[in-house]
């Protein structure tokens, strides 16, 4: 029985390095993975997402002021509009 102890022992001293050599190669493996992910995407030229919102926020204003341009435009041709079809009103000539 104390013959099998030490074999026991060893086994698990064995089993315990095998995982801990395991965790060691998956981080290996993701730190790999990760270097390889963002070498590719640098070389995509890919905009940052703050670049992106900054953007996004200005062609939102520039959406809004050119809708705003063009009701006013609408507005000024109805006045136009109105002006040129209107009849003119004779006008009194002065006496004397």
């Amino acid at each position: 029985m104390q013959s099998q102890n030490p074999f026991f022992d060893d086994l698990a001293r064995v089993a315990s390095g095998a995982m801990g050599a395991l965790s060691g190669l998956r981080a290996e493996m993701e730190a790999m993975i990760r270097q390889q992910m963002e070498r590719f995407t640098s070389s995509l030229d890919l905009v940052p997402r703050e670049e992106f919102e900054v953007v996004r926020a200005m062609a939102a204003k520039a959406r809004m002021e050119q809708e705003a341009q063009e009701a006013r435009i609408a507005a000024l041709e109805a006045q136009l509009a109105a002006l040129t079809t209107a009849k003119p009103k004779p006008v009194a000539k002065p006496k004397g």
